[in-house]
């Protein structure tokens, strides 16, 4: 049924449980997994900056390798797992996007037929702020999503 899985992932502690999820069902379907994680582009606020001089050049470039660091670090996290289900995988870090949106790319440009992913990513009023992801891959995706909590 499924041939081509999108995993998305972001290194909280539902992690270990989506991957477990999504595994089972390619090992079942005999289906290909993209293990996904994405990250939001960077914004500098600095109310008073007016009376500073910084390069925000140089502080986002920063930000930007400091993100790509830790997308290695989660996607990494995960490799032995997928190699000990026998599933074939790639991974890909999706820079500066919206996870909803870097999620939903990914899962057109691959045509995949199946999205799993976590209930939440963020706790507490970081979440109540910033929305819940999974609510709007939920309401635009075009293939079956599978939340898991």
């Amino acid at each position: 049924m499924y041939k081509h899985i999108i995993v998305a992932i972001d290194g909280t502690e539902l992690t270990p449980k989506v991957l477990e999820h999504a595994l089972a069902i390619a090992r079942e379907a005999g289906a290909k997994v993209e293990v996904v994680t994405v990250t939001e582009p960077s914004v500098l606020v600095a109310p008073g900056a007016e009376l500073i001089t910084i390069s925000t050049r140089e502080l986002l470039e920063e930000l930007e390798k400091a993100k790509a660091a830790e997308a290695r670090v989660i996607l990494a996290g995960v490799q032995d797992a997928v190699k000990a289900s026998g599933v074939s995988a790639d991974y890909r870090h999706v820079r500066q996007q919206i996870p909803s949106d870097g999620i939903i790319q990914v899962a057109e440009e691959l045509g995949a037929d199946l999205i799993v992913m976590g209930s939440h990513g963020r706790r507490g009023i970081k979440r109540l702020l910033l929305g819940s992801q999974a609510s709007d891959v939920l309401a635009r995706s075009k293939v079956p999503v599978l939340i898991v909590k």
